[in-house]
This record gives structure tokens, sequence and C-alpha cells, in this order.
């Protein structure tokens, strides 16, 4: 069974995730930042690049967004996709979808192929076909809801549907809710632009509570809890509109103690943040993400076996298998991630290692794909990425080192300093001394173990040498004087 737990703040929206009482998804939404996937703008071409087949469109964001040709609308009735420089040209202003947020210095990714998400149903204004979930897979079911969504669906609607993986549960006048719902959605969008010059945002994406109702409140949801009154009623409100069935378990938290502190999020979340990830059995994931990809290793720690070592690194590897799906989902690690597990002897062994990693990736929302064992002994997965991850969201580099996890020692700071030191006494010859600030553990390997090299540095170059000690001062920085 799984909760969910809403923290309404002032300017931040929080929701847990909880399967089996194992934190798996954590989201977070600040009103400053929230996640534009699913908008849809009126835009304009400021570039078209045929070389690239692809073109730069002017949505009002800081950045210009990227349209490759593959989501570009080709004109109606042709068979063949045509050159982006034939469909679309400089100065144009199209209606545009967000179909992935700006990431680090990547512009939003757009599309021309609107999708409007229901309860139960997507809406696909520009495509008259009748799709099914991939997560609905007997194939006699699939049959039943495309026939019926082609039965229900009106004369007048030109339009496509795909029907949600809670489509199989629900009743046909829960289908032409959605379709009168989502139809009455595009219809204020179309009738924007007649009204808004580009750039403008003509349709945005329910919030982040909205959206949790709309999209991952199922039969295995136990509770839906929230901890603001306004957040409550709202959510209620939204509910008793769009999905009645699901209101009894929405609750408001009325504890002593904070809703997070009750479920003890706060330190879960911070545990998500760390490097080193602990199994149960005692062996640990150290998880390093980079801008091109995340890496996974896979340690035994302390967990020595109780039967011989290839049991012992089979039982670790699953575990991590198992762990690491789940801090794929929690982080919202997005792109290449590379999996080294302890190397294993038996080709059984490996087996069981991806089958286990299979099985758990098979929960998450996200397309995630796991390759085979490379002769390294290493495993590729590349999970869909559609927003940064929790860590983006939550942290930003250090300012001390820069994002890098490392700072120079004590040691080759001091070299660094002398060797800038000299380069400033060839560019200013009439200085006759230096007077330099730097953090206690420089100012103290400079009182102790490099006296030669400062003397030395004084009888080469005739200048005075003096520092002082600074706490505030990081180890890998300095302050000069000149005199």
């Amino acid at each position: 069974m799984e909760k969910f737990l809403i923290n309404a703040g002032l300017r931040e929206t929080r929701v847990a995730g909880l399967h089996d009482d194992f934190l798996e998804e954590y989201w977070v939404e600040q009103e400053v930042n929230r996640g534009l996937t699913g908008n849809v703008y009126l835009g304009r071409v400021t570039r078209v690049l045929p070389g690239m087949q692809s073109a730069f469109v002017d949505i009002g964001l800081e950045r210009t967004a990227y349209l490759h040709v593959s989501m570009v609308r080709q004109p109606k009735g042709e068979k063949k996709r045509l050159p982006i420089e034939e469909v679309i040209h400089q100065g144009q202003t199209l209606i545009v979808q967000v179909i992935k947020d700006p990431v680090g210095t990547k512009g939003a990714r757009l599309s021309m192929l609107i999708s409007l998400p229901g309860r139960n149903l997507v809406y696909l204004p520009y495509e008259d076909h009748i799709g099914v979930s991939q997560r609905i897979a007997d194939p006699a079911q699939r049959d039943a809801l495309r026939a019926t969504i082609a039965a229900l669906r009106p004369e007048d609607d030109k339009g496509g549907y795909i029907v949600r993986t809670c489509g199989t549960v629900v009743r046909e006048a829960d289908f032409c809710f959605d379709m009168q719902y989502l139809r009455r959605r595009w219809a204020d969008i179309l009738a924007a632009p007649t009204k808004r010059r580009a750039p403008a945002l003509l349709y945005t994406e329910p919030t982040l509570e909205e959206r949790l109702l709309r999209d991952r409140v199922s039969e295995a949801t136990e509770a839906v809890i929230v901890d603001s009154l306004v957040g409550f009623e709202r959510l209620t409100g939204f509910a008793k509109k769009y999905m009645p069935d699901v209101l009894d378990r929405i609750v408001r938290y009325e504890g002593k103690e904070s809703l997070f502190a009750h479920y003890d999020i706060a330190k879960r979340v911070d545990k998500a943040l760390e490097r080193r990830v602990g199994l149960p059995s005692g062996g640990y994931l150290v998880i390093d993400q980079t801008e091109a990809m995340t890496t996974v290793d896979v340690n035994t720690g302390a967990f020595v076996g109780r039967h011989d070592f290839q049991d012992t690194v089979l039982k670790t590897n699953v575990e991590a298998a198992r762990a690491i799906a789940r801090q794929m989902r929690l982080r919202n690690l997005g792109g290449i991630v590379i999996v080294d597990f302890i190397d294993m002897e038996a080709e059984d062994g490996r087996r069981k290692v991806l089958a286990a990693l299979r099985d758990a990736v098979a929960l998450d929302r996200n397309v995630v794909t796991v390759s085979d064992f490379t002769e390294l002994g290493l495993v590729e997965l590349t999970r869909k990425r559609t927003r940064d991850s929790l860590s983006s969201v939550l942290c930003e580099p250090c300012p001390l080192c820069e994002g890098r996890g490392m700072i120079l020692t004590a040691r080759s700071v001091v070299y660094a300093l002398l060797r800038e030191l000299g380069e400033r006494c060839k560019t200013h010859p009439e200085v006759t001394s230096f007077d330099v600030t730097v953090a206690p553990s420089v100012a103290d390997l400079l009182d102790k173990h490099e006296r030669k090299a400062v003397d030395l540095f004084m009888s080469l170059t005739g200048k005075r040498l003096t520092w002082k000690p600074d706490a505030s001062i990081a180890q890998d920085h300095y302050d000069i004087v000149m005199k």
C-alpha cells in the first residue's frame, strides 16, 4: 500500500510518496520555479537550422526553447516527413507544448504535437487514432478499450485519445466526462491566440498536488494526507469536480507535530542527498552525479555473509539492484546511469541480478531501459529525464569547491601562493613586501613546515612576506596585500 503526504507551504509544496513505509518518491514545487512540462505556449520562431533539422522558439523564458523536426506537426494529408525548413519559418507563431523542462544550460524542449492529460484519457487534438497505455498488456482488454472510446467519441471530434492505465476500471460515463473536460480545455487554448501576442502562456498544468490526484492516486493508495486547511480545501474541491471517487482518501492531518516530522521525512530526504547509501545487509552504494551521467558503485562493506564469498556478492548485488531502482525514483535521476556491481564469476548470478533490477525498475513511471552486463562487468541504464533531479532542485554547487567536492591540500595552497607571489614580483617590481591572509591550516603549515620555502622566496626576491590566519577564509583561498 502507498501513502502520499502533502506539506502545502506558503511558497513551496512538498509531496512524499511512501510505499510500504519506504520513502520512494519526493517532489518539491516552488511557486517561483514550477515545472513547465505540459504547459502550452504561443511561441515565435527565432531561428531555423536546416543542418540540425531543428528550430529555436521564443516562448517567453530566459532561454529560447528547442524544437526538433520529429516534433513538428506536418501539413494535413502529407504522408512523408518534410524538412523543417519547408514547414516553419523564422518569425512564424506556433502553438507548442513543453515536453522537457530546461535542465542546466539547456533550454526547454518543445513539441507541436499537443497532448492534454485528463484523469483517464490523454487528448491528442491533432491526431485521430485511439491508443492504449503500454502498461495495459492484455490484448483483449486493449481492443475492448479502443472500441469503447471509438463508440463514445463525438462525431465532430477529430482528435485522438490514449487510454491511461487507470482506464481499465472506470465507467463509460467517466470517459465521457474526461472527453468533455479535455475538449473544453483545448477550445480555450485555441481561442487564446486571438487575444494575445507571442510569446504567451496559453495553458498551464495543474498544481503538484492536483497532478498527484490526477496521475498517481489509484486503488493501491491508502491515503492522501494534507497538513494545510487551505491545501485540503483546494484539493477536495478539485477532487469533487474531477475525481469524486478519491474524495474519501483525502485526509486532513491535525497532529501536534508537523506531518513530515511525524513520518521522519526530513531525515529520509537528507539520506537521499548523501553520496553513500546503506543496504540492509551492511553493504552500500556510492552515487556520484555529473552533468553527463550518474555512476553507482556497489560495495559489500561490513557484510561478510554466512557461506561462501559468491553468495555474499550475489545477495549484496540483488539488494543493490532494488535500492538503485528506488534511488533513481527518489532522486529523480535521469539520463545515463552506470552501475558497477561487485564482480560475479557465475553467469547465473548475473542473470539473477539483472532480473531483480528489471523487476525493480518496472515500478517506475518513467521509461527505464536496462542493458546486459558489459565485458567490464558494468550495467548501463537509461531513464527518461523530464525534470531536474532532487539534488539540483534542493541544492546548489558549493561556493568554496565550486561543485568539485574537493579542495586543494594546505601544502598545495602554500606552493600555489608562492608561485603567485613570484609572478607579482615580476609585474610589480616596486613592491617591497606582501601581507597575506590565509586559512588557519595554511598558516600552520607556513609556521611549522614550510619556513625554508618562505626564507628561500624572500632571499631570491628581496621581498618581505608575512601572513596571518583567518578562520573565515576557505583552505584553498587567500588574500594578498602588496606594499
